[in-house]
């Protein structure tokens, strides 16, 4: 029995940007729904292709049998976008080095992109929590480790505007 008209379908699948994810894995849920798993990964590829060879998080939504998706940021995903590093063969190169140089605008630049998300009272916790993902990831912040940023921010040393 095909689903009913009109009814919205909420999919959250994590996806490498620029490839269309494991069909296989996309069957499950939407064999119910009677919606062919290549056209939502068409989609996701579709919707993707900005964040090549990164990972997302995308919601897809679908509605009469029509997929259309949209990519949930990360705080990772966004670091690494700013770090504009070349675009790597994920089945060749493992285990790489994120050793870039950020600057304190693009900390601020996305720790406005995931406020909304943030659990932080204060705009100042957001830009903690991305110097703490800054610092897993291994990069530098104005070439500084992310650890004494968030120790100059304590301190006062470093203002963090409203």
């Amino acid at each position: 029995m095909p689903p009913k008209p009109d009814v919205i379908h909420t999919l959250v699948v994590r996806a490498i940007g620029g490839e269309p994810p494991n069909m296989a894995t996309l069957a499950p849920a939407l064999g119910p729904l009677g919606v062919p798993p290549k056209k939502v990964a068409d989609a996701i590829k579709a919707g993707t292709t900005g964040y090549k060879g990164l990972k997302v998080t995308v919601k897809v939504t679908i509605v009469n049998r029509n997929p259309s998706c949209e990519v949930i940021p990360s705080s990772a995903m966004l670091l690494l976008q700013a770090l504009d590093e070349p675009v790597r063969d994920r089945k060749k190169v493992k285990n790489v080095l994120h050793d870039g140089n950020l600057t304190l605008d693009d900390v601020f630049g996305v720790a406005r992109q995931m406020r909304e998300r943030s659990l932080a009272k204060e705009f100042v916790g957001t830009v903690m929590e991305i110097l703490g993902t800054a610092s897993s990831l291994g990069c530098t912040v104005d070439g500084q480790k992310p650890k004494d940023v968030q120790q100059a921010i304590r301190d006062g040393e470093v203002v963090v505007p409203d």
